[in-house]
């Protein structure tokens, strides 16, 4: 995983990802790290954990011509960038913490209902109805978040347990063979059993990547052994929408169930 940014050419470059802009960078091209930082169910971006705060690693590219959203679905909003020292160095990040200084201020429009999403088509409204009993429990088995759960599975199948790929995954949470074997499925066309492996798929990515949904995510996308070859999410278009698409649905989903919705950090 690439290290965290510091430096005033990165306070730029944070700001212009808050606002959507195109990085603005001094160093050379390369994949940075933006941390998305959730507490007490207001998200903030951060170029360096924050403390208190629950925070998820998002590798952003350097080339890309328009950075990815990172906040959720929040409609537009206006915020600040502040700047202050942790551990010896310069963050930048959204939050107001203790020792904060005004960096500058932002407005931002984060996507829309129905917004296309690159590479992975329209990103749809949450359906609560298919297979709702089992997502609950394999959700409620296996201590993961059902909405987080319910994503997932809508992104990998459209919650179809039918679902077959050219590369071999199979149901509604789209398993691999490898993975069908591991978790002793006899039928991968069964809606519990895909839901129920695939549940207990992710705790153990949980499990292997301390808690780090991010890293699950890719792994569960592009394999355990690419989220190693790379040392975080891999440079792959396909990994780095799906990522963004799950979480956007996450969104959605947790309205959806009546969870709370995340909101800006101020």
């Amino acid at each position: 995983m690439a290290a965290a940014w510091h430096g005033c050419g990165t306070g730029r470059a944070v700001a212009a990802m808050a606002l959507a802009a195109a990085l603005v960078a001094t160093a050379p091209a390369r994949a940075r790290t933006v941390w998305r930082c959730v507490q007490d169910g207001t998200v903030s971006l951060s170029t360096a954990p924050e403390p208190g705060s629950k925070c998820e690693a998002r590798e952003i590219d350097d080339n890309a011509v328009q950075t990815p959203n990172l906040w959720g679905e929040m409609g537009v909003f206006s915020g600040t960038l502040y700047e202050r020292e942790q551990d010896g160095v310069l963050v930048y990040g959204t939050r107001r913490l203790p020792g904060a200084r005004v960096y500058l201020r932002f407005t931002v429009e984060t996507p829309p209902g129905e917004q296309a999403h690159a590479g992975l088509g329209r990103v749809g409204a949450p359906r609560l109805e298919p297979h709702a009993a089992l997502f609950r429990a394999a959700a409620e088995a296996n201590g993961l978040d059902e909405a987080w759960l319910r994503a997932i599975a809508h992104v990998e199948s459209d919650l179809d347990a039918a679902a077959l790929s050219s590369r071999g995954a199979i149901g509604v949470m789209q398993l691999m063979p490898e993975v069908i074997a591991d978790y002793g499925v006899t039928d991968p066309l069964s809606a519990q059993q895909s839901i129920s492996a695939g549940a207990r798929h992710l705790r153990a990515l949980l499990r292997r990547y301390d808690g780090d949904r991010t890293l699950a995510l890719a792994a569960y996308n592009a394999g355990i052994g690419t989220v190693a070859r790379y040392d975080g999410v891999p440079p792959y278009r396909e990994t780095r929408d799906y990522i963004d698409k799950v979480q956007t649905l996450y969104v959605r989903y947790r309205a959806a169930l009546g969870r709370p919705i995340e909101r800006p950090a101020q």
